[in-house]
Protein backbone atom coordinates (compact mmCIF):
# COMPACT_ATOMS: atom_id res chain seq x y z
CA UNK A 1 0.00 0.00 0.00
CA UNK A 2 1.24 3.47 -0.74
CA UNK A 3 0.69 6.51 1.45
CA UNK A 4 0.41 9.02 -1.38
CA UNK A 5 -3.01 10.13 -2.52
CA UNK A 6 -4.11 9.63 -6.08
CA UNK A 7 -5.86 12.52 -7.84
CA UNK A 8 -7.99 11.70 -10.84
CA UNK A 9 -9.06 14.45 -13.20
CA UNK A 10 -12.31 13.45 -14.77
CA UNK A 11 -13.24 15.14 -18.02
CA UNK A 12 -15.96 12.61 -18.83
CA UNK A 13 -19.53 12.94 -17.63
CA UNK A 14 -21.55 9.90 -16.61
CA UNK A 15 -24.73 11.61 -17.80
CA UNK A 16 -26.60 10.52 -14.69
CA UNK A 17 -27.18 14.02 -13.31
CA UNK A 18 -28.82 15.41 -16.46
CA UNK A 19 -32.15 13.63 -15.95
CA UNK A 20 -34.11 11.77 -13.31
CA UNK A 21 -36.80 9.08 -13.73
CA UNK A 22 -40.48 9.86 -13.12
CA UNK A 23 -43.51 7.68 -13.73
CA UNK A 24 -45.24 8.71 -16.97
CA UNK A 25 -48.68 8.86 -15.33
CA UNK A 26 -47.49 11.55 -12.88
CA UNK A 27 -46.10 14.00 -15.48
CA UNK A 28 -48.44 16.95 -15.95
CA UNK A 29 -48.88 19.86 -18.35
CA UNK A 30 -46.20 22.59 -17.92
CA UNK A 31 -43.78 19.99 -16.54
CA UNK A 32 -40.66 18.80 -18.36
CA UNK A 33 -39.89 15.53 -20.16
CA UNK A 34 -37.17 14.16 -22.44
CA UNK A 35 -38.56 13.28 -25.89
CA UNK A 36 -36.17 11.88 -28.52
CA UNK A 37 -33.18 13.00 -26.44
CA UNK A 38 -34.36 16.65 -26.20
CA UNK A 39 -35.53 18.52 -23.07
CA UNK A 40 -39.17 19.55 -23.66
CA UNK A 41 -41.85 21.48 -21.81
CA UNK A 42 -45.09 19.48 -21.79
CA UNK A 43 -47.92 21.41 -23.48
CA UNK A 44 -50.46 18.59 -23.73
CA UNK A 45 -51.03 15.25 -21.98
CA UNK A 46 -53.76 12.75 -22.82
CA UNK A 47 -54.16 9.33 -21.24
CA UNK A 48 -55.88 6.45 -23.04
CA UNK A 49 -57.84 3.80 -21.15
CA UNK A 50 -56.34 0.41 -20.46
CA UNK A 51 -56.80 -1.77 -23.50
CA UNK A 52 -57.05 -5.50 -24.11
CA UNK A 53 -53.39 -6.00 -23.22
CA UNK A 54 -53.10 -3.98 -20.04
CA UNK A 55 -51.37 -0.63 -19.84
CA UNK A 56 -52.95 2.79 -20.09
CA UNK A 57 -50.85 4.97 -22.36
CA UNK A 58 -49.88 8.64 -21.96
CA UNK A 59 -49.57 10.75 -25.11
CA UNK A 60 -47.21 13.67 -24.53
CA UNK A 61 -46.89 16.73 -26.76
CA UNK A 62 -43.85 18.81 -25.84
CA UNK A 63 -42.06 21.89 -27.13
CA UNK A 64 -38.25 21.69 -27.16
CA UNK A 65 -37.09 24.35 -24.66
CA UNK A 66 -34.09 25.33 -26.81
CA UNK A 67 -35.29 25.26 -30.44
CA UNK A 68 -39.12 25.41 -29.91
CA UNK A 69 -39.77 22.37 -32.13
CA UNK A 70 -42.87 20.31 -31.34
CA UNK A 71 -42.19 16.69 -30.34
CA UNK A 72 -44.59 13.85 -29.42
CA UNK A 73 -44.21 10.60 -27.51
CA UNK A 74 -46.49 7.79 -26.30
CA UNK A 75 -45.45 5.94 -23.13
CA UNK A 76 -47.27 3.36 -20.96
CA UNK A 77 -48.41 5.26 -17.84
CA UNK A 78 -46.77 2.76 -15.48
CA UNK A 79 -43.33 3.15 -17.12
CA UNK A 80 -40.67 5.68 -16.16
CA UNK A 81 -39.77 8.65 -18.36
CA UNK A 82 -36.64 10.75 -18.18
CA UNK A 83 -37.26 14.24 -16.78
CA UNK A 84 -34.48 16.80 -17.31
CA UNK A 85 -33.04 18.90 -14.50
CA UNK A 86 -33.93 22.40 -15.76
CA UNK A 87 -32.31 25.34 -14.01
CA UNK A 88 -32.61 29.09 -14.53
CA UNK A 89 -29.76 31.38 -13.52
CA UNK A 90 -29.52 35.17 -13.74
CA UNK A 91 -26.30 36.79 -14.95
CA UNK A 92 -25.41 40.43 -15.52
CA UNK A 93 -24.53 41.24 -19.14
CA UNK A 94 -21.04 42.77 -19.49
CA UNK A 95 -20.33 42.71 -23.21
CA UNK A 96 -21.47 41.45 -26.61
CA UNK A 97 -18.73 40.36 -29.02
CA UNK A 98 -18.84 40.75 -32.81
CA UNK A 99 -19.07 36.98 -33.34
CA UNK A 100 -22.36 36.70 -31.39
CA UNK A 101 -21.07 35.58 -28.00
CA UNK A 102 -22.01 37.36 -24.76
CA UNK A 103 -19.84 37.99 -21.73
CA UNK A 104 -21.74 37.50 -18.49
CA UNK A 105 -20.85 38.21 -14.85
CA UNK A 106 -21.48 35.28 -12.47
CA UNK A 107 -22.41 35.63 -8.80
CA UNK A 108 -18.87 34.83 -7.64
CA UNK A 109 -17.39 37.59 -9.82
CA UNK A 110 -16.05 35.44 -12.66
CA UNK A 111 -17.06 35.86 -16.30
CA UNK A 112 -18.92 33.36 -18.42
CA UNK A 113 -18.03 33.74 -22.09
CA UNK A 114 -19.34 30.54 -23.72
CA UNK A 115 -22.93 31.59 -24.48
CA UNK A 116 -24.25 32.80 -27.83
CA UNK A 117 -26.90 35.46 -28.30
CA UNK A 118 -30.41 33.95 -28.46
CA UNK A 119 -31.93 33.04 -31.84
CA UNK A 120 -35.31 34.53 -30.88
CA UNK A 121 -35.51 37.77 -32.91
CA UNK A 122 -37.45 39.90 -30.38
CA UNK A 123 -35.24 38.90 -27.43
CA UNK A 124 -32.13 39.42 -29.55
CA UNK A 125 -33.30 42.94 -30.53
CA UNK A 126 -34.13 43.81 -26.88
CA UNK A 127 -30.67 42.71 -25.69
CA UNK A 128 -28.79 44.55 -28.47
CA UNK A 129 -30.87 47.75 -28.12
CA UNK A 130 -30.62 47.79 -24.33
CA UNK A 131 -26.86 47.18 -24.44
CA UNK A 132 -26.40 49.94 -27.06
CA UNK A 133 -28.31 52.37 -24.81
CA UNK A 134 -25.93 51.57 -21.94
CA UNK A 135 -28.56 49.98 -19.68
CA UNK A 136 -27.70 47.50 -16.91
CA UNK A 137 -29.15 44.24 -18.22
CA UNK A 138 -29.66 40.93 -16.44
CA UNK A 139 -30.22 37.88 -18.64
CA UNK A 140 -31.85 34.64 -17.49
CA UNK A 141 -30.07 31.53 -18.74
CA UNK A 142 -31.99 28.25 -18.89
CA UNK A 143 -29.88 25.11 -18.80
CA UNK A 144 -30.81 21.45 -19.17
CA UNK A 145 -28.97 18.32 -20.30
CA UNK A 146 -25.71 20.12 -21.00
CA UNK A 147 -27.29 22.86 -23.14
CA UNK A 148 -27.67 26.51 -22.16
CA UNK A 149 -29.55 29.37 -23.74
CA UNK A 150 -30.60 32.91 -22.84
CA UNK A 151 -34.37 32.86 -22.40
CA UNK A 152 -35.28 36.17 -20.72
CA UNK A 153 -34.05 39.70 -20.10
CA UNK A 154 -34.46 42.17 -17.22
CA UNK A 155 -33.54 45.83 -17.22
CA UNK A 156 -32.16 46.90 -13.82
CA UNK A 157 -31.71 50.54 -14.75
CA UNK A 158 -29.07 52.73 -16.42
CA UNK A 159 -25.36 52.24 -15.71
Amino acid sequence: MSDEEHHFESKADAGASKTYPQQAGTIRKNGYIVIKGRACKVVEVSTSKTGKHGHAKCHFVGIDIFNTKKLEDIVPSSHNCDVPHVTRTDYQLIDISEDGFVSLLTENGNTKDDLRLPTDETLLAQIKDGFAEGKDLVVTVMSAMGEEQICALKDIGPK
